[in-house]
């Protein structure tokens, strides 16, 4: 065994079985986890150089290391891994697994600058950008709404 995922607050401790994990809610992950708002293929558990690191496979609802929302990251023992929202305390020793000498530095993922600040943070709105089709009026060609007949729509230079 490669360590231990306690659930916060309670509950059976899921055994790491093997260096590398994939955690989802389908029956075919290594790791299952039965709830609506875990992804079917949610993040992936690897050991390198005697540390866990979690990566997220572009899940819905993201994960969380100690509360802080992250794509690639290595977790040390006692940290909190949050999958969805359902957390959980991983329990490993480092030099069990063959770490030497202290944890390696964690590197920002390649896109990490690519992005502005807000969509680093998960708080950037979608753009809306209509798309103009062949079938869409002149933009000369707006409507009016007349005062004289309640409910009476004109459009301009085009008499209804």
């Amino acid at each position: 065994m490669y360590g231990e995922l306690i659930p916060v607050g309670g509950g059976d401790p899921i055994p790491l079985l093997k260096k590398s994990l994939l955690v989802g809610r389908r029956e075919s992950c290594d790791v299952v986890l039965r709830f609506s708002n875990v992804s079917a293929h949610h993040c992936q558990l690897n050991v390198n150089d005697g540390y866990w690191h979690v990566r997220d496979l572009q899940s819905r609802n993201g994960i969380k290391v100690n509360g802080v929302r992250v794509t690639d990251k290595r977790i040390d023992p006692g940290d909190v891994l949050s999958v969805a929202k359902h957390k959980y305390e991983m329990q490993y020793s480092p030099i069990d697994l063959g770490a030497v000498g202290p944890p390696p530095a964690d590197l920002p993922a390649a896109d990490f600058l690519d992005k502005s600040l807000l969509e680093r943070a998960g708080l950037e709105k979608r753009k809306f950008i209509p798309k103009k089709t062949p079938s869409d009026p002149d933009p000369s060609e707006r409507y009016d709404i007349t005062n004289d007949d309640p409910g009476h729509i004109r459009f301009r230079n085009h008499p209804l």
